[in-house]
């Protein structure tokens, strides 16, 4: 009997206390989902490391089995065994040795415990193949992603008292192992990628076995510490529980306060000639530090320099990203450029951004706020009077903080094309210029690159230059739309685009009827 359901079934448990062979973001999720959804969902498809798997993976519910194990005063390794004092995150194996023989640890492993418990009367698992290679599982995963933020290091480094090295290391490829390089202390995913590469682990491993080991210890001494069970991190009301400090001291690696941001290392001049044709960027380091929760945020493969990989003419090492496109890419928001128009879909923003587009912010204005003319007309000779002259550049940097004074903004501005059928409409402009500027008057990003006091109004007067009185839309909007010019609505389309759109973008309640704006004609 017990060779006949060896042979039928297949894949039943994964790791006990682990995510086992999927992936650490949720390979298991579903769109939606339902409101029995459980975070401890487990796909088991380590067969597909053999090749194309045969059956439907196995959904797994991880701490149901926990806390099944725990009823019976069991613990991590009646599944897992254990190497090097850490527990691996493998099902009762530490290395995956051929197809049949992993295949074969499952079947008499998990069969054996669930045959065990049925004899003995208790609830338990199945045995059969159909039972646990179901194409759509009744299991649904509700696990979400989960990493460290600033907040969390820091805690642990409380924790740890300041010592690096019990989570940071390197490798030494001559010695063939691992050491902790101070000072070089960089994120995780630098190395560990999310499959396992070469004598890499997987970020997933290296989280379990690492992060998950270590609280289990702590446990074990009584000491306050972190989860060990999937909900404890991939639950999200579990997340939303996880303690915030509220400011985080600033984490010191060697970095400095600013930066002159150059378009080729000083040590190529083959280059040099270029690179000198665009003012330098004083780059405020520090404050960037703020803004994310992360360093991979900008250094996303290391934290070197940014010119080190992306040069004038791109590398392999860079990808073929050229410096240029690195810094500006505007599909990217690794990149200066990219990163800021993501901004500029905030609802404060996007009402006046949505409609000016990249005609707009393509203007050689634009490069002005960030490529400053420097102090110096002298190049720094060493990093120390760079960063000297950046702190110099960005003090001298000018931010617009204010709009107009209101005797330069109209109080109303009266809307009379559309009067065939409608009243002509009182838009309350200085009304909505005052409520614009007061939603951005903290944005420094809006302070920087505001150039003047009207530069919002380019919001609305999208196609006109900075002025104190720019031109009414009917000047470029004729009442019908231009069949030389698509891209140009007449003005009845120009006006609801405008401020329809706007209202759209901010998240503010649309009219419902043309009446609420327009009121209508009664003769």
């Amino acid at each position: 009997m017990r060779k006949r359901l060896l042979r039928r079934a297949f894949t039943v448990a994964a790791s006990i206390l682990f995510i086992g062979s999927s992936g650490l973001y949720g390979s298991a999720q579903v769109s939606r989902v339902p409101s029995d959804a459980t975070a401890d969902v487990i796909r088991i498809d380590i067969m597909r490391i053999f090749g194309e798997l045969e059956k439907p993976p196995v959904k797994f519910l991880h701490d149901a089995h926990t806390k099944a194990l725990a009823s019976k005063n069991k613990d991590c390794s009646a599944c897992h065994l254990t190497q090097n004092d850490r527990i691996s995150i493998k099902f009762k194996r530490l290395e995956d040795t051929d197809r049949i023989t992993v295949m074969n640890t499952y079947h008499q492993e998990c069969i054996a415990c669930h045959g065990e418990m049925s004899v003995a009367g208790e609830k338990t698992g199945p045995v059969e193949c159909n039972e646990c290679h179901i194409e759509k599982s009744r299991f649904a995963s509700s696990r979400q992603p989960v990493g460290m933020d600033k907040s969390l290091h820091y805690r642990h480094a409380v924790a740890q008292e300041q010592k690096c090295e019990r989570c940071h290391h390197a490798y030494d490829e001559s010695a063939k192992k691992l050491f902790y390089a101070k000072g070089e202390e960089g994120t995780c995913r630098y190395c560990h990628r999310s499959e396992t590469e070469e004598n890499r682990m997987s970020m997933r491993a290296a989280s379990h076995i690492a992060c998950v080991d270590c609280h289990r210890k702590n446990q074990a001494k009584n000491i306050v510490t972190g989860p060990v069970e999937c909900a404890g991190c991939h639950d999200a009301a579990a997340q939303q529980k996880i303690e915030k400090v509220d400011v985080v001291p600033r984490m010191e690696r060697k970095q400095p306060d600013t930066v002159l941001l150059k378009r080729a290392p000083k040590d190529n001049p083959a280059e040099n000639e270029i690179a000198n044709r665009m003012n330098f960027v004083p780059f405020d380091h520090k404050a960037h530090e703020t803004y994310n929760n992360t360093c991979r945020a900008c250094h996303h493969e290391t934290l070197k320099a940014c010119n080190e990989c992306h040069t004038m003419a791109g590398t392999k090492q860079g990808k073929g990203v050229n410096l240029e496109k690195a810094m500006h890419q505007v599909d990217s928001t690794k990149s200066c450029r990219g990163c800021h128009l993501e901004k500029l879909n905030e609802k404060n923003c996007a009402g006046c951004h949505a409609s000016i587009g990249a005609s707009m912010e393509n203007k050689e204005s634009a490069c002005i706020p960030c490529h400053m003319k420097p102090a110096l007309e002298n190049q720094p000779g060493n990093p120390d009077q760079e960063k000297t002259l950046a702190a110099q550049m960005l003090q001298a940097r000018t931010a617009v903080t204010a709009t107009l004074s209101p005797e330069d903004i109209p109080e109303k501005v009266v809307i009379k094309n559309l009067s065939k059928q409608y009243e002509a409409v009182d838009l309350p402009h200085r009304k909505i210029v005052n409520a614009l500027a007061g939603n951005i008057k903290d944005s420094k990003l809006a302070a920087y690159f505001h150039a003047e006091p009207a530069t919002m109004c380019q919001g609305c007067h999208h196609n006109s230059p900075v002025s104190k009185k720019p031109p009414a839309c009917a000047n470029c909007h004729g009442e019908q739309l231009d069949p030389q010019n698509p891209l140009k609505p007449g003005i009845m389309g120009a006006y609801h685009l405008q401020c329809m759109g706007c209202h759209k973008a901010m998240g503010i309640e649309k009219p419902a009827e043309c009446t609420d704006c327009h009121k209508k004609k009664t003769n």
